[in-house]
């Protein structure tokens, strides 16, 4: 009677002792080989497994578990689990085997796991746009573009973008968006003839005001020069669609062409337009003067880079346009349905070799001219005699 008292009272202090942790050990049953009483023992930490049981003396001893073997939580096993997962193909091993953790294998970037194979993330087809991007647990969820969004490619991550609002944007619509391609927008001026054919601005402007762009802007670039322009100033709502909508290095081209516009009544645009219209003379020279047909202008369109201009579209500037502009129109177009993208750099990156030879050799001067010697010239004369030397001092200042 008083041994097993004893050991009574030694289970008793025992389990006083952990009356001073914060979380106590799970238990389990265990009986103690000496006395065959059933005991409460401690079980082991992850990591760890058993190496002897509890007794009436002591606690439960436990060991690490040995390489290559874990054990995720705690337990009362006389053995740790072996790490035997095996990444399967297009797996990468996200987390090595450790004493706590078997191998985990996750679906590589793009892919996700479907019962035991990674399948690549499904694409949303054009009009539909991304709903819940893919992961490695789950493909993608796709949804049809509502009503003024659309999706114009084939995409895993892309989601549904809105039509460009040529009205906020102080602009008209050429052609109205539908859930495959946005909207396209010309500029809106009073003084424009009624000719379904005319363009927003001219490859000589665009170039030119491209020129003036400098390579390296600082966040305070744009108000400066807004309030240095010569002329009328423009309202702030307009330079807040300008920073919203474009990024920095499209910012001072847009505002520049719609300075232009607002100020074309004043003498120092007046002498601008006279420089710009000797330019765009020389550019007739070189494409204006050709008989283009529809599979010309056709093929140009798949020439050039980007997003490519619908048929019809291509068709409509058949039917409206003579052949001195149609060239013209198109890259107007597609400058426009492509973001605002640079033309001048689309030429020059044109798969020639797919063109007709005459309308190649005429598109390879009219780069040469563009990128040449009398754009700079045209360049140091109206924006360093006309704008003057505000805007070097502003480069001086935006650049440091």
């Amino acid at each position: 009677m008083g041994r097993l008292l004893g050991y009574t009272l030694a289970l008793f202090n025992f389990a006083v002792t952990w009356t001073t942790q914060e979380i106590p050990p799970p238990k389990y049953l265990h009986q103690d080989p000496e006395t065959a009483i059933q005991l409460h023992c401690d079980q082991c930490p992850p990591g760890t497994y058993v190496l002897n049981h509890c007794t009436a003396r002591r606690r439960t001893e436990c060991a690490p578990c040995p390489a290559h073997y874990y054990s995720e939580h705690w337990h009362f096993g006389e053995e740790c689990l072996y790490c035997g997962n095996v990444c399967k193909e297009m797996q990468y091993v996200k987390q090595d085997c450790n004493g706590t953790h078997s191998q985990v294998c996750e679906c590589m970037n793009g892919w996700y796991l479907d019962l035991e194979f990674c399948l690549q993330h499904r694409k949303c087809p054009s009009g539909f746009g991304v709903l819940l991007p893919g992961t490695p647990e789950r493909d993608t969820v796709c949804e049809r573009c509502p009503h003024g969004f659309f999706s114009h490619a084939s995409s895993a991550t892309e989601t549904c973008q809105r039509h460009t609002d040529c009205g906020k944007l102080g602009l008209t619509i050429v052609f109205k968006g539908n859930s495959t391609h946005d909207s396209i927008c010309q500029h809106n001026a009073a003084e424009h003839s009624s000719s379904k054919c005319d363009i927003d601005i001219t490859l000589c402007e665009e170039a030119l005001f491209r020129f003036a762009v400098p390579t390296d802007l600082s966040p305070n670039w744009l108000s400066i020069l807004m309030q240095t322009l010569p002329g009328m100033k423009m309202h702030t709502e307009t330079i807040e669609v300008i920073n919203k909508r474009y990024d920095s290095h499209e910012r001072m081209f847009q505002l520049l062409k719609l300075w232009k516009s607002q100020n074309k009544g004043q003498n120092v645009v007046r002498k601008i337009i006279k420089d710009i219209d000797i330019c765009e003379n020389a550019v007739i020279n070189h494409i204006g003067l050709l008989n283009l047909t529809l599979d010309h202008l056709m093929r140009l369109k798949y020439a050039l880079p980007g997003k490519k201009l619908r048929q019809d579209i291509v068709e409509n500037i058949v039917d409206i346009c003579p052949s001195s502009m149609q060239i013209l129109k198109l890259l107007s177009l597609w400058r426009i349905h492509n973001g605002n993208a640079d033309t001048v750099q689309a030429l020059r990156s044109l798969k020639l070799k797919h063109l007709p030879k005459e309308l190649a050799q005429r598109l390879k001067k009219l780069v040469k001219f563009l990128n040449g010697i009398q754009m700079y010239r045209l360049y140091q004369k109206l924006f360093l005699e006309i704008v003057g030397n505000q805007m070097q001092s502003l480069k001086n200042r935006c650049l440091t």
